[in-house]
């Protein structure tokens, strides 16, 4: 019974001792970038389901986004510094989350043109993400 629960952790701790890569980002942001297609489907269909699924997917996923292996176990210290990004990209992480869930309550309450203002949020902060941290 014992190597029964223990095999699948194993094999789940052997998976993910990689560590977080260029490819897991990318991942992570095409995840991203469908759960807001289908949060704006949820709005031009009047849809809250299809809302919600968008809405969990991006919670979840902005939570596996942080700097690769790579940009951590960077020698160059100077280099290191200036990729130091880090409060800033859970800032970001945290204000995508709120403007997600400030999505589905207000549109749950029957306030779409709010949650599209949240909707709006979510994007700047996208933007924001792109355009300083990952220098578009």
């Amino acid at each position: 019974m014992k190597k029964l629960l223990l095999t699948p952790m194993v094999i789940g701790t052997l998976a993910t001792a990689e560590g977080y890569t260029q490819a897991d980002r990318i991942l992570d942001m095409q995840k991203m970038a469908q759960a807001m297609q289908d949060i704006q489907s949820g709005f031009f269909y009047n849809n809250l389901d299809i809302l919600k699924d968008g809405v969990k997917v991006l919670t979840t996923t902005i939570e596996n986004v942080r700097p690769t292996e790579e940009e951590i176990n960077n020698k160059d210290i100077y280099e290191k510094w200036l990729n130091n990004d880090l409060k800033m990209t859970n800032k970001i992480k945290k204000n995508i989350k709120r403007r997600a869930e400030d999505i589905e309550e207000r549109f749950s309450n029957g306030d779409p043109k709010q949650a599209l203002q949240a909707y709006s949020k979510i994007t700047e902060q996208c933007l924001k993400c792109h355009v300083k941290l990952r220098k578009w």
